[in-house]
């Protein structure tokens, strides 16, 4: 489970041997939530709205990097 970001105290992580759709883990105090890399659309879970707009902004600009590495840590057979 790396830890491939963090922006002030919210990490972004991305698993190994995870489910589709590719997606990242976001953590911030108590709280997670999973973002669908492609649509930046909530999977599950919620982040206060402040954190989450960073996250976002992030995101959008780091598909790549993100959809990469998730297809690195997950392989398809």
């Amino acid at each position: 489970m790396p830890t491939i970001k963090i922006i002030d105290t919210i990490k972004i992580d991305i698993y190994s041997r995870e489910h589709p759709p590719p997606h990242i883990h976001v953590k911030y105090a108590e709280f997670e939530e999973l973002v669908i890399i492609e649509t930046l659309e909530t999977y599950a879970g919620e982040i206060p709205k402040v954190q989450r707009k960073k996250v976002i902004k992030w995101a959008s600009q780091n598909k790549k990097y993100l959809l990469d590495t998730f297809n690195k840590l997950n392989p398809r057979p």
